[in-house]
């Protein structure tokens, strides 16, 4: 009976430190969820089964290791911010699986992502033909961003998903994806008051030719 009792103490007791760590986490939506996330969440998981199932250890034996993942995942978090390098490494980057109707076979090959996955998703966004895709972007998530041909407006600019300045940087591979150069951002960002890249922490453009940027001081739109 009293084995009995400590069990269900102990499963209180886990359910709330696990609860209080996920809060401390932070607010991510599970479709979210890096790699690092669902490893944490996972170890998490089986620290608490054991806690629940091995009534005899003390329940700090339990705790600490819990605390010490809670400092991994918050730590990794950190440097994903501080460091886009870093944040690529953990969380992977977005790909470009349509554009402009044309379907790339060679990223769908590189991203181990086959013609079932991308059926599947487009039917969930109620696409009926891939004719009517204009461009589709694999999210390091594993959800597929679709914008349909239907949806670009009377400018035929070929619109940016990805940002072109993201913490001060300018993302080459997006530039080039998108058929720009250095030169002309540069030349783009000067017109609007910027001198350097450096001054800028996020800029992205949509299918409108609509500028976004974000500075580390101030946010302004064009």
């Amino acid at each position: 009976m009293n084995e009995m009792i400590i069990v269900i103490a102990r499963t209180f007791a886990t359910y709330f430190a696990i609860l209080i760590i996920f809060r401390l986490m932070g607010k991510r939506e599970i479709g979210e969820l890096s790699i690092l996330d669902l490893v944490v969440f996972i170890m998490l998981a089986e620290i608490g089964v054991f806690s629940i199932e091995s009534p005899q250890d003390e329940f700090i034996h339990a705790i600490i290791p819990m605390i010490v993942l809670l400092f991994i995942q918050r730590a990794t978090a950190w440097l994903s911010l501080k460091s886009q390098m870093f944040r690529v490494l953990l969380d992977g980057k977005p790909s470009v699986i349509i554009r402009e109707g044309k379907i790339n076979e060679n990223e769908m090959r590189k991203q181990r992502y086959n013609f079932d996955d991308l059926m599947q998703q487009l039917r969930e966004n109620g696409t009926r033909s891939i004719a009517d895709v204009d461009f589709a972007v694999l999210e390091p998530s594993g959800k597929l961003s679709i914008y349909d041909k239907s949806e670009k407006g009377s400018n035929d600019f070929s619109g940016f998903i990805m940002p072109l300045i993201a913490d001060g940087k300018i993302q080459y591979e997006n530039l080039k994806q998108n058929d720009k150069d250095e030169e002309w951002l540069r030349k783009e960002i000067r017109k609007r008051g910027y001198e350097h890249p450096e001054q800028i922490s996020f800029l992205s453009v949509d299918q409108k030719d609509k500028w976004y940027i974000d500075t580390y001081e101030s946010e302004t739109k064009d």
